[in-house]
């Protein structure tokens, strides 16, 4: 926490000095000598080592096995197939905090203790902005021809190959049923007294703002400005301040829904079909607003400090296979952006090809769009704005 917040004290013109300075004890600087400013010691592997790739991504992201969640079958399929050894860490779970660990490495080209991240459009976008994202051969990556257009987010299309998409989703209102019979519009939450303290919302506003956009009569891809995102950010500040939101989550909003600590929230797609997988029936349901709704794609990236390029292009190039590709749809529930999963998951599970969450069907993707680009300095303008908002 003390990283994340020194990092963002930055962004207000504060030095490192100033902000210890202003927690006022010594205490707090020892905290963060110990910690240090870079991301958690235990996966630290100085430059890097010639046949180990370190990989960064959000928990439940890629396929595990029926006896142990910790083993990765693709990844040992990988391994085999090349030798390279993957050092998996879930360690992703704010896009922003996680660039608040690393951000003063990429600032002085110091490796960062990873060589691949999965990071959302968004952050990936800053990190081709500042120069921090090493530039992919797809020549090397004949398999990401298989990419389903409709997950190429155009803010980074436009910039080149920077980045793959890895999953992609639906940014969704989920409630639990037998709390909520049902739910068509975002405007529900606020207004359904029997839900007071028990919403929550994300804590980016890149996933919080969108839907409540789109009820408001803005489309997220259109040219909006400062007038519609505080007019949205009005409606988050009114039910932080009254109670009627709980908590301003990141992924533990799924332990909280889980637990019955909230009965409903803005949510991801993928992460509701996994809990009703878990719980074996419909226990949740999920809807995009008939207002409009979000679609986004979390991409891989590998810093520019990165010296494992040839391995990074490998993996990816491994995991726009079907074949693969449809192992790991089968765990994450997510939408999968490589073209034919669809045909090889009916190997697995047939179920799952018919899922629209997973493979959504054209009907859905028209009731949504991408979070128009935002420039990096606008990016940390409305983000120190949502912070503020919701820490009353």
């Amino acid at each position: 926490m003390l990283r994340d917040l020194a990092g963002r004290a930055a962004d207000y013109g504060l030095s490192r000095r100033a902000f210890l300075g202003l927690l006022g004890a010594a205490g707090g600087s020892a905290a963060l000598s110990a910690c240090g400013t870079s991301g958690p010691d235990s996966i630290r592997v100085s430059g890097g080592k010639k046949g180990v790739l370190r990989w960064a991504s959000w928990p439940d992201y890629i396929d595990v096995s029926d006896k142990d969640a910790s083993d990765h079958p693709t990844i040992d399929e990988f391994e085999k197939k090349t030798g390279i050894n993957v050092l998996y860490y879930d360690k992703i779970t704010d896009s922003d905090v996680f660039y608040g660990t690393v951000r003063g490495e990429l600032a002085n080209a110091q490796d960062i203790g990873y060589d691949l991240t999965v990071q959302s459009s968004r952050m990936v976008g800053t990190w081709i902005e500042l120069g921090y994202a090493h530039e992919l051969d797809r020549t090397k990556m004949p398999n990401t021809k298989n990419l389903i257009k409709s997950l190429d987010d155009p803010n980074l299309t436009s910039k080149g190959t920077y980045s793959m998409p890895w999953q992609g989703g639906f940014t969704v209102l989920a409630w639990n049923k037998s709390k909520v019979e049902k739910m068509t519009s975002v405007s529900e939450l606020w207004s359904n007294k029997d839900l007071h303290g028990k919403v929550e919302v994300f804590t980016e506003f890149s996933y919080a703002l969108p839907l409540i956009m789109w009820e408001q009569g803005v489309d997220p891809s259109s040219n909006w400005g400062d007038d519609e995102f505080n007019n949205a950010l009005d409606v988050i500040k009114t039910n932080v301040s009254n109670g009627q939101i709980r908590k301003v989550a990141g992924n533990d909003y799924l332990d909280d829904l889980d637990h019955g600590d909230a009965w409903a929230v803005i949510g991801w797609s993928g992460d509701i079909s996994q809990l009703n997988v878990e719980a074996g029936e419909e226990k949740y349901g999920i809807c995009v607003p008939d207002a409009g709704g979000q679609v986004w794609s979390d991409s891989m990236v590998a810093p520019y400090t990165s010296n494992q390029m040839d391995s990074v292009e490998k993996l990816i190039n491994f995991y726009y296979d079907p074949a693969v590709a449809a192992q790991v749809s089968a765990t994450v529930g997510y939408i999968c952006p490589v073209e034919g999963t669809q045909a090889a998951i009916e190997k697995i599970n047939p179920d799952l090809a018919k899922n629209e969450w997973i493979f959504p069907t054209d009907d859905l993707l028209k009731k949504t769009s991408f979070l128009r680009w935002v420039s990096t300095a606008d990016y940390q303008k409305y983000t120190n704005e949502f912070l503020d908002a919701t820490s009353q």
